[in-house]
């Protein structure tokens, strides 16, 4: 960083850009100006954002006395740093959790809602009890399961899919009825190529430490880290009152006018020979210059804009993929639903019951003030890695689709009140066998380029949280090595 310690020197301030306007990249420039204040360097900071708003897929919408959310509605709070950075931001008022009265959910099984057993937490049961309740699991199912305390952990320290290891510990059944639905509601994806490492440790770790998972969350239960475990822990999610969008919302407004720029495309990245500066290339023929470039993009358009700057760093990114999703949010009369709402957060639908629907959240239960008095909302999930055709398909027929299957598993009579569709393309994550080991050698390419640093749910964690973690550690990455080279600069 020797050649921006010389600008700094000389009196300019550090020129930072950062490209892309998700949750990721509001929260890096939000880092880099903390932490340029607190090491006392000069910094300019700007934000380009090819779309005409922020936020990325964080977007919420009033409508009739309806919020929607079209992204993700909550976050987890065992991760600290979406809490944190609301707080930062004067959010904490606005900061609410799930309706206590509704913190279960519910698994389609041969076209009906079955409860997610207590005792049970994503992939396994806690204990013995937990699975003899369980009602989705045929007897020798139960059985199958009730083995994994007997099988020995494996060897091989190699990756392993999330599919190998639920059916080897587990056995088929496990697989197909309860693990792929709970996983395909988060990660939308495929089990059979998802990483178990890059998404689960921690069930990988009970395996090594313990000789099994049930035995080893049943020690966390007897500790009361799990004791009431119901799929997801419902109890862990959080989300903002007046919708998702304000998190990115309050970025921008506290980053202050000229910061942000919606609406500029990067069309292309490259790295000055002499000068070693960073030049980006406008989509509208304008140049900016900058001594530090932070991507905060999927991994194939962080590729893109590599190419002409490094092809094997390029290369790499390429090879993460992605999938589409889609949401279905679906208002209605609550005269609707005769037999009422079922008193839960949402459905998930496993793959074997060859449905359209990934998921569906009963939005009137989960958080207040989504819907008003009278009205019921739900939000259809649709797509992912097993279901890329529905991406693709018109508004008209993913609506008609969505509500097809709405209707059959709750059993409501009339039409919506209305019914808005949206789309997320090629924005999904797929963190596939390997992943992490990618992941290293995109990070080791990426170092090699003074000033340069790659971010988004494509690498370390798809959530919100994980997000605002890695963008808070490039930015103090980028600041901590200005501010070494400069304290070198001024001891000499």
């Amino acid at each position: 960083m020797k050649r921006i310690t010389s600008r700094i020197e000389s009196g300019k301030p550090v020129r930072a850009v950062v490209v892309g306007g998700g949750i990721s990249g509001l929260s890096a420039a939000w880092y880099l100006r903390r932490a340029a204040n607190d090491a006392r360097i000069p910094v300019e900071t700007s934000l380009l954002e090819a779309s005409n708003r922020v936020g990325g897929v964080l977007r919420s919408e009033r409508r009739d006395g309806f919020l929607l959310e079209h992204g993700p509605d909550c976050f987890i709070s065992s991760k600290p740093e979406g809490i944190e950075l609301a707080c930062e931001l004067g959010l904490e008022s606005e900061l609410i959790g799930t309706n206590p009265k509704c913190r279960r959910s519910f698994i389609v099984s041969n076209g009906r809602l079955v409860p997610v057993p207590q005792g049970f937490y994503l992939l396994s049961p806690v204990s013995l009890s937990a699975l003899i309740k369980a009602p989705m699991f045929t007897p020798w199912g139960k059985l199958r399961m009730a083995m994994e305390l007997f099988m020995p952990p494996r060897t091989d320290v190699g990756d392993e899919s999330l599919a190998s290891f639920v059916r080897r510990r587990f056995g088929e059944e496990a697989l197909e009825r309860f693990a792929q639905p709970m996983v395909g509601g988060i990660y939308t994806a495929d089990p059979e190529r998802l990483s178990l490492a890059a998404t689960f440790p921690a069930f990988l770790d009970m395996e090594r430490e313990h000789g099994s998972v049930i035995r080893g969350l049943g020690r966390k239960a007897r500790n009361g880290a799990e004791s009431s475990a119901s799929g997801p822990r419902y109890g862990l999610f959080v989300s903002l009152s007046g919708g998702m969008e304000r998190l990115p919302q309050a970025l921008a407004e506290r980053l202050g006018p000229g910061v942000v720029r919606a609406g500029t495309r990067v069309q292309s990245l490259s790295r000055d020979g002499l000068t070693r500066c960073w030049n980006l290339t406008l989509a509208s023929g304008e140049r900016v210059r900058a001594d530090v470039v932070i991507l905060a993009l999927p991994a194939w358009a962080s590729a893109k804009l590599m190419e002409g700057v490094d092809a094997e760093l390029a290369r790499r990114l390429a090879t993460i993929p992605y999938a589409s999703s889609v949401t279905v949010n679906l208002a209605f009369e609550r005269e609707a639903f005769a037999a009422g709402l079922p008193d839960g957060m949402g459905l998930v639908v496993p793959e074997r019951e060859k449905r359209d629907l990934l998921a569906c959240s009963f939005s009137t239960n989960k958080f207040d003030g989504r819907s008003p008095d009278g009205k019921i909302l739900l939000r259809a999930f649709m797509g992912g890695a097993l279901r890329p055709d529905v991406a693709e398909l018109d508004d008209g027929d993913v609506e008609r689709r969505a509500l097809s299957d709405v209707r059959d598993l709750l059993n409501f009579q009339g039409e919506p009140v209305f019914a808005r569709v949206a789309k997320h393309r090629a924005t999904m994550a797929q963190y596939e066998v390997g992943h992490l080991e990618k992941v290293a050698r995109i990070q080791a390419g990426a170092a090699a380029h003074e000033g340069l640093a790659l971010i988004g749910n494509g690498f370390k964690g798809i959530g919100i949280p994980d997000c605002i973690r890695e963008a808070r550690a490039a930015a103090m990455e980028m600041i901590g090595a200005v501010k070494s080279n400069t304290m070198i600069g001024v001891n000499l």
